[in-house]
């Protein structure tokens, strides 16, 4: 199997995978839709969550990928097995120690932080003291996921993606099935979502465990924190962490600014976010994981040539699969959003700030599905201090346009200035590793680019024509628009394929042979 093969093998799993959580997590999404609304109790919830998803970003699946896979690679390659199966007992002895030491702090002052990420908060007591309980309740979800993550990155190392990817599915199994045992229990509705995240988090630790095992990896605490490696790891992590803590306050600063728009604005922005996640997750988080090993294998040899057309395969391919479920999303937006979320209290004004949000997040769908591969190529050369610079002046970018644009659009404002800020995330990066690398076939890059975005645009003009048929402002008759809805995206994706055909798009060619081999067997 060649080089090329094996990386689209590991991301296709990782993609049916991921597939799989973000299905889940739209389930679990319209439950806690259905619940919640658009209103002041939801935004309690989402603010809330900011806590232990900030952290966890910062401590766990973000900044912990790019430091621990890169070096286990190196370790397996010059070193064996059984000196990375020790660097992981140190590695998980320390994390579990820090994270644990981390939570209670988050506990300890969830308050200020609270009052930090949305100080308009303040000015209702009540609503201020509810983000605070669900804080608290929450919290604990870092400790699960961060443990999670060095078990993650380990058999990752060992190119086993599915496994893994498909923790996420159980942390939505956890937040379903904590609802529904919840559900007469509890008068407070969003307590019972928040125990649903702790659960879920333990769920997505749990899961792993036995595949974890079977690849001779052990949990037996190793308490040697001077292990050269465990001292690597932190070096890349730290940078690493910075990126993500810039990556991250990017949210928070629409969080903070959001916080003083009116009730619902919140809501909107994390429900559109949700929705972009989708097609980030699915596929550009995929690729980035998918691609980091056979890099970080390349960059410990020296192989700067192989490294240099795996990672120019994977951006292309990752375009063409991007950009028609960018295109896509635009053009389906308000049939997706009523058909997902518009039940229960979840009214069509919600589903109509929620519709503008997306739109403008979408804008930058294919930078923040391209910085996954850029940023991990980085990491596989175990340069993690060029991504900080450009996430801390991308940073600056979107504070200036987000201050801006809210003025004059709202909360659209805000997920606009965020698409923006990222596709200059994107610019920079590639700019700086074109340097770096000096062999990215560029003009094959933009043109395979401009191949796929006119196929879309072809498929997105054929969905728009159709979701227009009928009206999409009512709820009810779910099984009957998802039908409908379905049939759409079915047809549109052919016509993407057809028109890809028809421009000799070498990438979707590529995608219909592998997709032939799996299914027929062949060879």
């Amino acid at each position: 199997m060649t080089e090329k093969s094996a990386i689209a093998r590991s991301a296709l799993s990782m993609t049916a995978a991921t597939t799989i959580s973000r299905l889940l997590g739209f389930v679990r999404d319209m439950i806690v839709a259905r619940f919640l609304g658009a209103s002041g109790l939801s935004d309690s919830f989402f603010v809330a969550f900011r806590v232990p998803n900030l952290l966890r970003e910062l401590f766990a699946e973000g900044s912990m990928s790019s430091g621990v896979i890169p070096v286990l690679s190196q370790y397996n390659a010059t070193k064996g097995q059984s000196a990375v199966s020790e660097l992981v007992r140190v590695a998980f002895t320390f994390i579990f120690i820090l994270s644990g030491l981390v939570c209670l702090a988050g506990i300890i002052f969830a308050p200020q932080v609270v009052n930090l990420i949305a100080p308009g908060f303040s000015s209702n007591p009540a609503k201020f003291t509810q983000t605070v309980v669900l804080a608290r309740i929450m919290v604990p979800f870092l400790f699960f996921v961060s443990i999670s993550a060095i078990v993650m990155g380990a058999l990752n190392s060992r190119k086993i993606f599915f496994v893994p990817a498909m923790a996420s599915a159980w942390f939505n199994v956890g937040i379903i099935s904590t609802i529904a045992a919840l559900y007469f229990g509890l008068a407070d509705r969003s307590v019972a979502v928040a125990i649903g995240v702790t659960i879920g988090g333990f769920f997505q630790f749990a899961s792993q465990v036995p595949t974890f095992y079977k690849n001779e990896f052990s949990l037996k605490p190793c308490f040697n924190f001077r292990h050269p490696g465990l001292k690597q790891i932190g070096l890349l992590i730290l940078p690493a962490t910075l990126g993500t803590a810039v990556s991250q306050l990017n949210i928070f600063i629409s969080t903070i600014l959001a916080s003083y728009l009116p009730t619902g604005s919140i809501t909107y922005l994390y429900y559109a976010m949700r929705l972009i996640q989708f097609p980030v997750g699915v596929f550009g988080v995929a690729m980035g994981m998918a691609i980091l090993p056979s890099l970080s294998e390349h960059a410990a040899r020296g192989d700067f040539d192989n490294l240099t057309k795996d990672f120019t395969f994977s951006l292309r391919l990752l375009f063409s699969i991007t950009i028609p479920s960018m295109i896509g999303l635009i053009s389906l937006s308000e049939p997706i959003v009523n058909v997902l979320f518009q039940h229960g209290h979840f009214d069509y004004q919600a589903v109509r700030g929620t519709t503008t949000a997306l739109l403008c997040y979408c804008a930058g769908i294919w930078a923040m599905v391209g910085v996954r591969v850029v940023a991990s190529t980085f990491y596989s050369m175990q340069d993690t201090k060029t991504p900080v610079r450009a996430a801390a002046f991308t940073l600056i970018i979107n504070i200036t346009i987000s201050v801006i644009l809210m003025q004059h659009l709202s909360f659209a404002g805000l997920a606009l200035a965020n698409a923006l800020s990222s596709s200059a995330n994107f610019l920079i990066l590639f700019y700086f590793l074109n340097k770096k690398l000096k062999h990215i076939a560029v003009r094959g890059i933009v043109w395979s680019f401009m191949k796929t975005l006119l196929a879309s645009l072809s498929m997105g003009v054929v969905g728009w024509y159709l979701v227009n048929f009928r009206q999409w402002d009512s709820s009810g008759h779910v099984l009957v628009k998802s039908l409908y809805l379905t049939f759409i995206i079915g047809l549109c994706t052919a016509v993407y394929f057809a028109a890809a055909h028809v421009l000799k798009s070498e990438e979707v060619d590529y995608i219909a042979k592998m997709v032939k081999r799996k299914v027929f067997g062949r060879v």
